[in-house]
């Protein structure tokens, strides 16, 4: 696709093949469904500039990590869609990118294989890959992006440091898990109840002070309190807010 307007440059050089060395993981599958993946795999190594030889090499590391390696001599339409994807994901980061660009890359994973994955970005971030991720899960793009951009019909609604966007908003609820029933001194406080279940408590709160309040309120009548913990809106919420209308 040619873009609009606008350029896209990665440290002065305009991104394209030629000059930036990059992967990516697109959300649909990408993959040939009638070709073994050991194949396609030595296929897309190559027409990123491998010799077959460290393909071979870099596919058996990778699908080994992955968990992937019993399936390489197997063709990609007999793999469940989890296992695609980490073949697709393989595909992304084979040649040693120092740019990745990955598309909703939990798409299709079990909670096993989404924290393997994870792992693996961990240590491309480490390794000091530069990852621009694009989500609709907020808990993932809050585990790992220092810098967000939320888009809304395409135009740009809220961007920058995550951290620093956070800061801006006060504490709006608290995490309660008590031993006892607390109901009647979260009532009395006036406070409101978002979610309970088995004495555990999502409360709504105007500032941190009523959250004090309603600490030492249970600490008075002897609630035994195992978790208490005073939160900022998560990114989701964010997103609700400057996307929800």
């Amino acid at each position: 696709m040619k873009k609009t307007s606008g350029e896209i440059t990665w440290n002065g050089n305009k991104v394209d093949r030629r000059n930036v060395n990059f992967g990516y993981l697109p959300e649909e599958r990408g993959i040939y469904p009638k070709t073994k993946i050991r194949e396609q795999l030595v296929y897309f190594a190559q027409l990123k500039g491998m010799t077959k030889v460290d393909a071979e090499s870099e596919i058996q590391k990778w699908s080994e990590k992955l968990k992937v390696a019993e399936y390489l001599d197997m063709t990609a339409e007999k793999l469940s869609k989890g296992n695609q994807q980490k073949v697709q994901f393989i595909t992304a980061i084979l040649h040693n990118p120092e740019l990745i660009v990955l598309d909703e890359p939990f798409s299709g994973l079990d909670p096993v294989n989404t924290e393997l994955l994870k792992n693996v970005i961990i240590e491309l971030v480490k390794q000091g890959k530069y990852i621009i991720m694009s989500s609709h899960q907020m808990s993932s793009i809050e585990e790992f992006c220092t810098e967000v951009l939320i888009l809304n019909r395409g135009k740009t609604v809220l961007k920058g440091n995550l951290k620093e966007i956070k800061e801006q908003y006060p504490a709006n609820r608290i995490l309660l898990s008590t031993k006892e029933n607390a109901d009647k001194y979260i009532e009395e406080l006036g406070l409101e109840i978002y979610n309970s279940k088995d004495n555990e408590y999502e409360i709504k709160i105007k500032s941190e002070e009523e959250g004090y309040k309603l600490f030492d309120l249970l600490a008075k009548n002897n609630i035994k309190v195992l978790k208490f913990e005073i939160r900022k809106p998560s990114l989701n919420d964010i997103f609700i807010e400057k996307v929800g209308e």
